[in-house]
């Protein structure tokens, strides 16, 4: 009786009522469905823990570490996380390069062992927790054992891939030298067939489409169909106009050949927090749609997602994607993700 008299009314105002009426809209994002499988997940080793307070005051630095970064996590703090969030597997990126990053001045004079030693470690929490745990080596490219390490890690069955930091390694993708080291990292690990995990976005001011032309020309032919995830949709974390640049090359240069690209993957960590503008959430999904959401993975970065089942079932569903994208990116698992 009352929406016939709103109906006959008509105007605004009645269909303001109506609207006031009308039950919200059902998210198209399920929660109930969880995120399986966590494609970028960290825990500090004990070598990398005595390094930190250094490296984190170090004058090499140009801001401070998050808090997050810091806490002395334990591989049972990331599982309880997991457990809670109904995550099953997650893919431990090694921070060892943090050892050799140009970052830390003065530089450690036992920096390669270091780096050893946290992925020693690292590579034991895969063979500790099989089930439930992956394990990524961590190298800077631009160091003399970079390729050493590679080689020394292949083929054991507990390690997955290789994880880069081009930020931390002071790599610049505009240089001649630092692009041939790193297609050389490239080169090698697809010999040994460890997928790589790259924290694309460097340093530069104005990194963007230039770089990621030069990436796509000059190094990721040299994985071949080896598999590389690019970390943070190749920004390093939240959304803002370089990452947006970056992430827009990659669609232009998908777009037009997308069988340069059926082994690579975008994962989603840390994008977007409970505060990022809707406006940059559309601008998101505009270039996810035009990738394919095929190509994305769910991932925290945790400990920076801080409790990771609200980050799944909270903050993921504000990506104003449709059901069915979201179906697609909750259940994607990249092919190494399981042992």
């Amino acid at each position: 009786m009352i929406r016939r008299l709103l109906v006959a009314a008509g105007g605004v105002a009645a269909a303001m009522l109506l609207a006031a009426q009308a039950p919200p809209p059902r998210p198209a994002y399920d929660a109930s469905a969880p995120v399986r499988v966590d494609h970028h997940v960290h825990v500090h080793s004990p070598a990398i823990l005595a390094i930190l307070p250094a490296y984190c005051n170090s004058p090499g630095r140009t801001g401070k570490c998050d808090p997050a970064f810091q806490e002395p996590l334990s591989p049972r703090d990331l599982l309880a996380a997991m457990d809670r969030a109904g995550v099953r597997r997650g893919l431990v990126m090694s921070t060892a390069y943090l050892a050799e990053s140009p970052m830390m001045v003065p530089r450690l004079p036992n920096a390669a062992a270091v780096v050893r030693a946290a992925n020693e470690w690292t590579v034991a929490l895969a063979k500790r927790y099989p089930r439930r745990l992956s394990a990524f080596i961590g190298i800077n490219p631009l160091t003399p054992t970079a390729l050493s390490e590679i080689a020394h890690w292949r083929g054991n069955r507990y390690v997955t891939g290789i994880k880069l930091h081009l930020t931390n390694s002071g790599i610049d993708l505009r240089s001649d030298h630092d692009v041939a080291a790193l297609a050389a990292v490239f080169r090698a690990g697809a010999a040994a067939h460890m997928p790589i995990m790259i924290h694309m976005r460097t340093r530069a001011k104005d990194y963007g489409a230039r770089d990621v032309h030069r990436f796509v020309d000059d190094v990721l032919p040299q994985a071949g169909d080896n598999p590389v995830q690019i970390a943070h949709a190749a920004g390093w974390g939240g959304v803002d106009n370089n990452t947006l640049a970056a992430l827009g090359a990659f669609a232009d240069a998908i777009e037009a050949d997308r069988t340069r690209f059926d082994h690579v993957w975008f994962d989603l960590a840390a994008m977007w927090n409970d505060d990022t503008p809707v406006s940059d959430l559309v601008k998101l999904v505009v270039l996810i749609r035009r990738i394919g959401p095929a190509h994305f993975l769910p991932a925290s970065d945790w400990p920076f997602s801080r409790d990771l089942a609200h980050y799944y079932a909270q903050t993921y569903c504000r990506l104003p994607l449709t059901r069915a994208e979201w179906a697609t990116i909750r259940s994607n698992s990249a092919p190494y993700a399981i042992n």
